[in-house]
């Protein structure tokens, strides 16, 4: 969505860029629930085509897929605490490098910021009286170095959240392709159509959902992440139904 100069004013007026630059640093958790929301559909649905592929019965095809919903959820999950914990973990390893090359060789270090901005396009004073507001407070000297030299930002994602984002979403979204297999009056194909509607639309919402934060094309962005979920359902069914034919499952 484009922005005309009239709707961009009011958040660019002086007190409003004091107000926003004021508040902490949130993370953004909607990449954790993309992954997981489109794994979790992933993983249930292809579960669901394999076990139709491979002509299994519903009961076994919602087992196996609350079993997986589960157990994929969990270890998905902690994966992702795992990657973000050992992310700020490196974040503050080289923080205390920083500081501890500032404790020692400072005029080593107000070299590294000094050429920094040169290579900005700062020179003579203005570069020196940069050099010397930056590194007077060696907080910000240190976050300097972080995002200027080792281009990491001070602050990663908090590594609970975006772990319990990636398994309620995972779960939330996951469970839907199930939800015709707990009907036990409708017929196995029914069930099986309804899951893949499902499943369509959880993959199509999510690409919509992330294209309209982002501001990317809504319907290109809802029909690739339907082709990726596609693709992953149908290597399952055939998985399953080779299966299938080779070794005569039932």
């Amino acid at each position: 969505m484009a922005y005309g100069r009239k709707d961009l004013e009011p958040e660019h007026r002086p007190e409003a860029v004091k107000a926003r630059l004021s508040q902490p640093p949130s993370a953004n958790t909607l990449p954790d629930a993309v992954l997981g929301g489109i794994d979790g559909c992933v993983t249930t649905f292809a579960v669901v085509s394999g076990a139709f592929g491979a002509g299994f019965s519903p009961t076994v095809a919602l087992v196996l897929g609350f079993a997986n919903l589960l157990a994929d959820g969990f270890s998905m999950a902690v994966s992702n605490y795992e990657a973000s914990q050992a992310q700020q973990e490196h974040i503050d390893s080289v923080a205390r490098r920083e500081r501890h090359h500032i404790q020692l060789i400072p005029d080593g270090e107000r070299e590294e910021i000094r050429q920094i901005f040169r290579a900005k396009g700062f020179e003579g004073e203005l570069l020196e009286t940069v050099v010397e507001t930056l590194t007077n407070d060696h907080d910000v000297w240190v976050d300097t170095m972080l995002k200027e030299e080792h281009y990491l930002q001070p602050v990663g994602s908090n590594p609970l959240r975006a772990a319990l984002t990636t398994f309620f979403a995972f779960i939330v979204v996951g469970a839907m392709p199930l939800l015709p297999y707990a009907l036990p009056d409708l017929d196995t194909a029914i069930q099986f159509l309804a899951s893949l509607v499902i499943a369509g639309a959880m993959f199509f919402g999510i690409g919509m959902l992330k294209s309209l934060v982002y501001q990317r094309p809504v319907l290109r962005s809802g029909i690739r992440t339907l082709l990726m979920g596609g693709a992953a359902a149908g290597l399952a069914f055939l998985s399953g139904h080779l299966a299938h034919a080779l070794f005569g499952l039932i």
